[in-house]
């Protein structure tokens, strides 16, 4: 009975996750597409934009980039399957009534039909616990598959490079409290996933630019999420008198959001030369008043924090009005210009109002079920492999909130493209406690319920 529905799910799943594209008739475009897609092109970095990622993209641009939305859906089945899998839960048909409710209810196949990196944030975090908490249970060929993929995965943006290291870290600090659950050779592997990532991203600087050097940016964001939080603005008041600052005769006019400073027309970065004319007083700022300000560098901190966490609105920049990537398209691919045109999202037919009445609330409840399964695993002190998943996806998620809404504001995208992992979660553990209930009171318990104390 189960082959039958194994082919199903192979074939259903992946054409429901690029459903959103199908419909457009074109990959889905962000902001921030155009950048990566120029990666290839020109010979310079960029801030904030991967050029490991803009080279995977570059090989699929011949057809239209269907083979990198086809390779995106296909890693998806893959890897919800198998971390299905390793908790010995991977039957078809929960596979795909689990995948159906996660297409329809958050963020996943418009993650998985866009031309952005998104869609590897949260894969990254499955595929990492995956090889440290189950590494014995995959094959060698598995083995280097996850292992590659985790490396890319964490080489094609810094927020999601630093949500793994941050898992990596959290899993060494314990380590002495789990014991044999998380295994030694598991931990290794996870972690010289991040050094692998680390060296694809300098390779990939090197292939493109000639400069052996990590992605710029992380001064920028900062500086932009602190003139947000008024702090710049206070600092130039502060200190304006003494230094001589590009800023200093626009510390009244700096605008009310960090986007509109960075990307709005005829703003004040244009006028004083982008981030060839402010990288180095962006980064001279951003340093010296996390210095000046400490306590209110705290405090916006935790409120950044807080706020990104429920910020999770599906569809953030997939509108009609994205002139920076449809320049791109036109300068450096001509021929994809009229089907790119012709695309839905191009007539601003594409609406995310009634789509967010369900993603939003599925989002939020999602995260409160999985801090509850976390939270009540850590008071039993006891955790079977469910449970570390859960803590796993609760830290991968602190995590993703704090490095988005500290080091660059708090933004809806940041959020949805993490958050179906919670509701991945909560769904195996309502799966896992529904098939418990129909177990025989007495009688063998398959291992997947062991829970070895911490």
């Amino acid at each position: 009975m189960e082959a039958p529905w194994a082919w199903i799910a192979a074939v259903i799943i992946p054409i429901l996750l690029l459903a959103p594209a199908i419909w457009n008739g074109y990959p889905l475009l962000q902001h921030d597409t155009g950048g990566y897609l120029a990666r290839w092109y020109e010979s310079h970095l960029e801030i904030s934009r991967s050029n490991a990622y803009g080279i995977y993209l570059h090989l699929g641009q011949g057809s239209y980039f269907w083979i990198n939305l086809a390779c995106q859906a296909l890693l998806t089945l893959w890897i919800l399957h198998l971390t299905l899998r390793v908790l010995n839960m991977a039957q078809p048909l929960r596979l795909l009534t689990i995948a159906l409710i996660l297409i329809a209810a958050t963020a996943l196949p418009w993650l998985a039909s866009m031309l952005l990196t998104d869609i590897f944030a949260g894969l990254a975090v499955l595929t990492l616990y995956i090889l440290v908490a189950h590494n014995g249970k995959l094959s060698i060929a598995e083995r280097i598959s996850l292992f590659l993929f985790t490396s890319f995965a964490a080489a094609s943006h810094t927020a999601t490079f630093g949500v793994l290291l941050g898992l990596c870290c959290a899993g060494w600090i314990v380590k002495p409290l789990l014991g044999p659950r998380l295994q030694t050779g598991g931990l290794i592997q996870g972690s010289l996933t991040i050094v692998t990532g680390a060296a694809m991203l300098l390779a990939a600087n090197f292939t493109l630019t000639g400069q052996l050097t990590w992605t710029p940016g992380g001064a920028a964001v900062s500086f932009g999420r602190m003139m947000q939080d008024g702090i710049v603005a206070r600092y130039l008041n502060d200190h304006c008198d003494k230094i001589k600052l590009k800023l200093c005769p626009y510390r009244d006019q700096l605008p009310a959001t960090a986007d509109d400073f960075l990307w709005g027309n005829d703003s004040i970065f244009d006028k004083l030369g982008r981030f060839e004319g402010m990288n180095g007083e962006m980064e001279f700022i951003a340093t010296h008043a996390l210095v000046a300000y400490p306590l209110w560098q705290a405090e916006a901190a935790v409120e950044a924090t807080a706020e990104q966490l429920v910020s999770v609105d599906t569809g953030e920049g997939n509108t009609g009005w994205i002139p920076h990537t449809y320049g791109i398209i036109e300068r450096y691919l001509p021929e994809q210009v009229k089907t790119m045109r012709d695309a839905r999202q191009q007539h601003w037919n594409m609406k995310f109002t009634a789509i967010n009445w369900i993603h939003v609330p599925v989002a939020l409840a999602s995260m409160l079920l999985l801090a509850a399964i976390a939270l009540a695993a850590l008071w039993r002190r006891r955790l079977d492999d469910v449970d570390l998943l859960a803590v796993t996806v609760t830290v991968a998620l602190l995590g993703n909130a704090f490095i988005c809404g500290v080091l660059s504001g708090p933004h809806d995208r940041y959020g949805a493209r993490m958050v179906w992992v919670a509701t991945f979660v909560v769904l195996i553990a309502a799966a896992r406690f529904l098939a418990h209930r129909h177990d025989p009171p007495y009688g063998r318990r398959d291992k997947n319920f062991s829970t070895p104390s911490l």
